[in-house]
């Protein structure tokens, strides 16, 4: 039984993690909820009810061991609940991302041939039964909001609050069996499958096992000294392995508060009425909130402009090394004092991390000026470098330690090593078992020691033992002349700019380097209104003469910064073009998770990279968009190309 592998000491599975806080932490608050404005709580005591309700239900359809349940939706208490469910009963959840399109949703439904999904509403309804011809196994849909729902064919459709009052109705008729099936679970046994984003190809099924996610949540959890008392905002994708670590694996092993917010447009405002002290972003979230704080400081009046500036100037200076508890003079105290007075202290409320204790940034490098600023306010932001094959944590920054140009040390259990070719090797207790269906895969990055490559190019300081990691292997590479070509180094020194939403650099085996750039329109478009300037579309505005002032004297700046690394010099961009739409991930261009499909980028706008490098002033091109409502579309532009002014190389000229 769960309960008695619980008081055993046996933490093997997150059901027995439930049973544990159930017993040891009933009373604390297990998830909150905003719905309707007004925050939720519920227990452990009450999570576990909740859920041994719905394991039940789920026992009554009919739900065998083995079987795999899709999860489809945004962060919800009762979705988390759905996945700990299925594995009380000894099935397999797979979390999908809810903005996916019906057609993304068809191959993971299909290829891991899941006979039960639990939709969040009538729009994840909606494309479930528009590939439910295709996807044949499907048995049953579960939803959460009934809301649009009601005229539906209520077949094979149910809702999960019935469900969970079938388990409670039929419970002596299912109990023993219940408690059958959480006895047979292994360490071994399935925890959950993530599919990657897939940015080179179709996404592949990450097979990870109970034994995974324990060990590295407690491992994890004891690095950063993760207590019970800990809040957690989950807004992230619950398909994202950073998502299931955080609200279920370190959530279940440490018995700290999973938030979920309203929505994602209320996601900044439940950030600060929750005010969690452990908090985890990629970059572009970061990136968003320094864009909005630099636009509010904009719009601001001369003497909190003046303000802001000094005491940003100074905490720039002396705010690092007071987190890390460095000797910092008495008068640099107490003028940083007084900037956390007047500066500081209500910027962090604003933002929502006045009681950060740990925060991190992950999924791609951050840039070095954007991750400065944060830790310049008393923000304890750390890097880590992690993946869904590693069950997220690869290597974590120690405090103390925490530095812009490094990603830290290996995480407790994990051993690295730097293959020939310089690409970053792992293995740890959190290793995954194999990719679903694909042994050819799984062969290509695990080899038979454990060893799993990342794909990613690096190397591990001697004095430190850091990792730093310096681009995507398959994308580091050599321009014409043999110097170094990282763009990701590049596009990061861009994207610190407020004004520019992504950077898309190309150089390799080029004789110098270009980039598309996409503007963020929630900056430049503050800025035009400031500066009086109108515009009807992303597209008018993007292509503005100012603008494309704007972003050229953006770029000639990253380039002089550029030109003081030695190694990545040559990486300057000499071209560029302003996009006349958004990368998007509909289009194809961008993965669920953000990241950017660079060689779909190239092959899709090969017209106007061809334009770049034959030294074309304009080019016109038209685009195939997917509009929100699935409907497809062309969009077409003419674009100036211009040139950046860049630094000449002094180390080359002298070489030659």
């Amino acid at each position: 039984m769960t309960d008695q592998a619980a008081a055993s000491g046996a933490l093997i599975s997150i059901p027995v993690l439930l049973a544990r806080n159930a017993l040891k932490y009933g009373a604390n608050t297990a998830y909150r909820e905003k719905e309707f404005g007004i925050w939720q709580s519920w227990n452990w005591i009450e999570t576990a009810e909740e859920i041994r309700a719905l394991a039940l239900g789920y026992l009554s359809l009919g739900i065998e061991k083995g079987d795999y349940v899709a999860v489809i939706g945004r962060n919800r208490p009762a979705l988390y609940w759905s996945m700990v469910a299925a594995q009380k009963v000894g099935a397999i959840p797979v979390p999908l991302y809810q903005d996916a399109v019906a057609e993304e949703m068809a191959y993971v439904l299909e290829n891991c041939a899941a006979r039960f999904v639990v939709a969040a509403d009538q729009e994840q309804v909606d494309k479930v039964l528009e590939v439910q011809e295709r996807v044949k196994v499907i048995d049953h849909v579960i939803y959460l909001d009934p809301r649009g729902l009601r005229k539906y064919d209520h077949s094979r459709l149910h809702s999960l609050r019935d469900i969970q009052a079938e388990g409670r109705a039929a419970h002596e008729r299912y109990e023993a069996e219940l408690q059958r099936r959480e006895a047979a679970i292994t360490y071994d046994d399935t925890c959950v499958m993530l599919y990657t984003s897939g940015t080179t190809g179709r996404p592949k099924g990450v097979v990870l096992s109970n034994r995974n996610i324990i060990e590295t949540s407690k491992n994890s959890a004891e690095f950063d000294h993760l207590r019970p008392g800990d809040e957690v905002l989950a807004y992230l994708p619950m398909a994202w392995v950073g998502d299931f670590i955080f609200s279920i694996g370190q959530a279940y092993w440490v018995g700290f508060c999973v938030n979920c917010p309203e929505s994602a447009d209320t996601m900044m405002t439940d950030l600060r009425e929750i005010g969690p002290t452990y908090y985890f972003a990629p970059p572009r979230v970061f990136e968003s909130q320094l864009t909005n704080v630099m636009i509010r400081m904009e719009d601001a009046g001369r003497f909190k402009r003046w303000l802001f500036r000094v005491f940003m100037d100074h905490a720039r200076k002396v705010g690092p090394a007071l987190l890390d508890g460095k000797p910092v003079g008495a008068w640099d105290r107490f003028k940083y004092a007084l900037g956390n007075l007047f500066v500081y202290g209500p910027l962090k409320n604003t933002l929502g991390f006045s009681l950060v204790r740990v925060g991190y940034t992950a999924g791609e490098a951050i840039g070095p000026e954007i991750f400065d600023f944060y830790r310049s306010l008393g923000i304890n932001l750390k890097q880590l470098y992690g993946q869904t094959e590693a069950s997220v944590f690869i290597t974590q920054q120690p405090d103390g330690e925490v530095r812009s140009d490094t990603v830290g040390v290996p995480s407790p259990g994990v051993e690295l090593k730097i293959g020939d070719n310089g690409e970053v090797y792992y293995r740890s207790p959190g290793t995954f078992v194999e990719y679903f269906k694909n042994p050819e895969s799984t062969r290509d990055t695990k080899d038979p020691e454990g060893w799993v490559a990342t794909g990613d190019a690096g190397f591990i300081e001697p004095e430190t033992g850091h990792l730093r990691i310096i681009d995507r292997a398959k994308d580091v590479g050599k321009m014409a002349d043999g110097r170094l070509f990282a763009p990701k180094y590049v596009e990061n020194k861009l994207k610190f700019y407020p004004n520019i939403l992504e950077a898309v650099v190309f150089g390799n085996g080029r004789d110098y380097c270009t980039a598309f750039i996409n503007i963020d329109l929630t900056a430049v478009g503050n800025w035009a209104e400031r500066n009086n300037i109108a515009y009807a579309s992303y597209q008018e505005l993007a292509g503005h003469p100012r603008v494309m002032a704007m972003i050229q004297d953006h770029i000639e700046e990253a380039n002089q910064s550029i030109a003081e690394d030695e190694m990545l010099s040559g990486c300057q961009v000499h071209r560029f073009l302003v996009l006349h739409k958004e990368l998007d991930a509909d289009d194809g261009e961008m993965t669920r998770t953000r990241k950017v499909r660079r060689r779909f980028v190239e092959e899709k706008f090969d017209d106007l990279l061809n334009a770049l490098y034959i030294g074309k002033t304009e080019i016109y091109t038209e685009t195939e968009v997917t509009y929100e409502d699935g409907r497809k579309g062309k969009i077409k532009a003419t674009l100036e190309i211009r040139d950046a002014a860049v630094v000449a190389d002094t180390g080359r000229m002298a070489a030659e």
